[in-house]
Order: C-alpha cells, then sequence, then structure tokens
C-alpha cells in the first residue's frame, strides 16, 4: 500500500504512516482529529512571538512554525507550531509533524520524502488545498533546517 520506503522515514513517522495505513477512510479523519488535541504548546519562548514564527501561508488556517536544529554530532530537530484550536485538520497536520520529526537528527528529517503525506491515505478524507498545507509545512522545516545546518 505504502510507496514511500519505510526505511526513509523516521521510525515515529513511520509508525504514525503505519497507524493511518491500518484503518479505513472515516477512521483516518478521526485519527487526525485526535492527533489534533495532541498538539503540544508553544514553550514559553514563543508564546508572544508569532511574529519570530515563520508563517505557513499554504495553510487555510493561520499556521506558524518555528524550528530549532541543536549544536552537536547528530543535531536533533525541534519543531514548534502554533495553530488556532478551532483548526483541528490543521493541527493534526502540525501534531504529525511534531510527533513524527521532533527529536531527529537534521540528517533524518532532510531525508524524509516531500510526498510522505500521500501514505497517510487523507486524499479520501481531507481536501487536496489542506494536503498542500502538509505538504508546505514539511518544505519549510526542511528549509529552515537546511539553514540551520549550512
Amino acid at each position: 500500500m505504502s510507496s514511500t520506503d519505510p526505511g526513509t522515514l523516521p521510525p515515529d513517522l513511520a509508525e504514525l504512516v503505519d497507524d493511518f495505513a491500518a484503518v479505513g477512510p472515516k477512521d483516518r479523519l478521526q485519527l487526525l482529529l485526535e492527533l489534533s488535541q495532541e498538539l503540544p504548546d508553544l514553550p514559553e519562548r514563543y508564546a508572544d512571538s508569532a511574529d519570530t514564527m515563520e508563517q505557513v501561508h499554504e495553510c487555510q488556517s493561520p499556521l506558524f512554525l518555528a524550528v530549532e536544529v541543536e549544536d552537536g554530532g547528530e543535531r536533533p530537530v525541534h519543531l514548534f507550531f502554533s495553530a488556532p484550536k478551532e483548526a483541528p485538520t490543521t493541527r493534526g497536520f502540525a501534531s504529525i509533524m511534531v510527533t513524527g520529526l521532533d527529536g531527529q537528527p537534521a540528517a533524518a528529517v532532510l531525508a524524509v520524502p516531500d510526498d510522505f503525506y500521500t501514505d497517510l491515505g487523507l486524499a479520501e478524507a481531507v481536501s487536496p488545498l489542506r494536503l498542500r498545507g502538509i505538504a508546505a509545512m514539511l518544505a519549510r522545516i526542511k528549509n529552515q533546517v537546511r539553514a540551520a545546518t549550512a
């Protein structure tokens, strides 16, 4: 069923893809909504600083993200998102990114296929416009990781 090589996905992201693949289309949307409730709150240093975060304009709801890359060997990546509570799809996509990529080495984040989200099987559950939002999130995360590791 999967078109993405599971070896190119960090383990937590691969597990999420498997979770979505294991259920039918209606349940995928429910799983996305459940994930939306698990999006961590912003840490204090970002609480009033949307201006220091990057807006993902492709998302239908206002979504802002910040990427931090630690110094040192594996250079773990940390993701922070701000999305309104009344935007569960957007928050669900952000939660997928946090769950699947936060704490991963920069190289692993950069290796994630740009279209990995197609393996979530959400095309039947959400609009193509919304899927462009998750693609844009990943693109911006990768751009910020590249900038931080250059």
